[in-house]
């Protein structure tokens, strides 16, 4: 089975995903998007998953990064042709924008650990079974997202209401990261430290570190549990 993975900038990497992918037998087509000459396939010929995700830029900044419109492209491919898609953060924002939902920015911007609480759809919905049905997650966004005309809403956030969606059964959208590694929060702590303390203050990003880490030890069978989920639902099992 080929899985194509579409990186937006070298810093936003598959983290937990890529071992767990790889070590369930994937061949992984990595497209790193800031990297020089790299392009996308035309099509999802071949391919049996398509995983997209975060990024700096927004889902609706096309001008700037024409690459969108063929991600929106190879999204819409996808959902024809039936293909399981996940998108996390931008990625998640970019199946709503492709499948013609408004995407823009938020309230307010979220960044560091908050609860996501699961709807009535999602503590139904297979993906969440044996998990809570409040669940810590990492988040790192300004923009949001509207519900795709017929998806289902799995999780919702106090500050940010669209948190995961379902469209049909095979694009699968979630605004947090579920896929950071302490060593990842860490990178992006620098690459991303103006930011940081223009929302925090200073000291936020070392606070962010400290946290992520003792997370990543607390919850870590829940987060392996989901893992486990997602590549169910990548590989088409339930």
């Amino acid at each position: 089975m080929q899985a194509l993975i579409i990186q937006h900038v070298l810093c936003e990497g598959p983290g937990l995903l890529y071992p767990a992918l790889s070590a369930a037998g994937w061949e992984l087509d990595l497209r790193v998007m800031s990297e020089e000459g790299v392009v996308l396939p035309n099509s999802l010929e071949g391919y049996q998953a398509l995983i997209i995700l975060g990024g700096p830029m927004g889902a609706y900044e096309e001008e700037r990064y024409p690459y969108l419109y063929q991600v929106e492209n190879l999204i819409r491919d996808a959902y024809a042709r039936k293909i399981p898609t996940l998108g996390i953060c931008l990625g998640a924002q970019t199946i709503a924008r492709a499948m013609g939902a408004w995407v823009g920015p938020n309230t307010v911007k979220e960044i560091g650990w908050s609860k996501v609480y699961l709807t009535p759809e999602g503590k139904d919905f297979w993906l969440f079974e044996g998990l809570p049905k409040e669940l810590w997650v990492f988040q790192w966004h300004g923009d949001t997202f509207a519900l795709p005309s017929g998806a289902t809403l799995l999780a919702e956030g106090v500050n940010c209401k669209n948190q995961a969606f379902l469209l049909g059964n095979s694009l699968l959208a979630l605004q947090f990261h579920l896929e950071v590694t302490p060593e990842m929060v860490d990178e992006w702590c620098k690459v991303y430290r103006d930011e940081l303390v223009e929302f925090g203050g200073p000291g936020f990003a070392e606070k962010l570190s400290e946290e992520t880490k003792r997370r990543f030890e607390e919850d870590r069978k829940i987060r392996e549990r989901f893992l486990e989920s997602l590549l169910l639902f990548l590989a088409k099992a339930k």
